[in-house]
């Protein structure tokens, strides 16, 4: 008899999307699956919806709680020797738990991931699915990880044993959540293998996502997400020359991200990755950028940086000065 499968799906005031996130998994043609539905205290038809579904699916309703509680929640309810985690506004195509739990099989490996695509919805009701995201074969998934390399949630598929070995979903995390859990499942030993092919679809709303709707909360919550693992690289003497690369270019990252909002934490992670890496150098797409970097090293050409940036920016405020000033002369002639 084939291993069961349990699939989690933490669901929010997610009824648009919610029957199509079940119905993917109910269409799957792996034959042995577990369904797992924690309703996080919705306020709108999720829990009708879930009711539908009479014994296909097992549901929970708990108190409103946050996703990473209800993922934790599931974790414990289920059965199964595979777990799956799929967020209630993403799906799965039909043949995507067969193929991976055959990989697994096939690899003794503890994880699988595989390629995923966006499917982009706007506000007048046309929708589309981007190009598929090709995962690539990392050769060494931490370091990847580390420097903030991301699959889709519901492109992995996971042993037991690997999840029960991690230190599960951060219930403080706002943001984030995924790659922590993903680090804490490789830093706890998982063996993790790719696999080509795309059978993952993660939806995406205009040009919001979780890191543009805030930018200050998802800076914070991936610097506690690398803190965390720098963290536990030390106390466990892991910390070597690449790991510390890898984070530092983490760091450079929300550093660059930092700048639109706070210049402090500019500063600060700045700092950070200094700290990390001496000799750090910004792999940068700019001809110009890295000429100078390799002339007079990074920090200076970070200060050029942010000169040319202010520059740039007073320029643009004195032209929308003038086009302003233009425009109310024009009114009262």
């Amino acid at each position: 008899m084939s291993k069961l499968v349990s699939v989690i799906i933490p669901c929010f005031n997610a009824e648009k999307w919610l029957k199509e996130a079940i119905d993917s998994c109910l269409q799957q043609t792996y034959p042995n699956l577990e369904i797992l539905v924690i309703n996080d205290g919705s306020t709108d038809n999720s829990l009708e919806i879930l009711k539908t579904y009479g014994n296909r699916i097992i549901w929970k309703s708990l108190p409103h709680q946050g996703g990473n509680h209800v993922r934790n929640y599931g974790f414990h309810l289920s059965k199964g020797e595979y777990i799956q985690y799929l967020d209630a506004d993403d799906y799965i195509l039909p043949e995507k738990i067969a193929r991976q739990v055959n990989f697994l099989e096939t690899t003794g490996a503890d994880v699988v991931y595989g390629d995923w695509r966006y499917k982009h919805h706007y506000a007048d009701g046309t929708s589309f699915l981007a190009p598929i995201q090709i995962a690539q074969s990392q050769a060494d998934i931490l370091e990847s990880l580390l420097a903030n390399w991301w699959t889709a949630v519901a492109s992995l598929l996971y042993k037991r044993s690997a999840v029960e070995n991690s230190n599960g979903w951060d219930e403080n995390l706002l943001a984030a959540q995924d790659r922590d859990f993903f680090l804490s499942v490789v830093m706890s030993g998982a063996k993790v293998v790719y696999q080509p092919g795309c059978y993952a679809v993660y939806r995406r709303y205009g040009n919001v996502t979780v890191s543009t709707y805030s930018k200050s909360r998802w800076v914070e919550c991936q610097h506690l997400v690398l803190q965390k693992a720098q963290n536990r690289l030390l106390q466990s003497n892991k910390l070597i020359l690449k790991y510390r690369y890898a984070l530092a270019l983490s760091y450079f990252e929300l550093a660059r991200e930092s700048l639109r909002f706070d210049y402090s934490m500019y500063l600060r992670f700045l700092e950070k990755t200094l700290i990390l890496s001496p000799d750090f150098k910004h792999p940068s797409k700019r001809i110009t950028y890295n000429l100078i970097q390799n002339i007079l090293g990074f920090r200076h050409t970070e200060r050029i940086f942010l000169l040319l940036l202010s520059i740039k920016k007073l320029i643009k405020s004195l032209n929308q000065f003038l086009i302003n000033t233009k425009e109310k002369f024009s009114v009262i002639s």
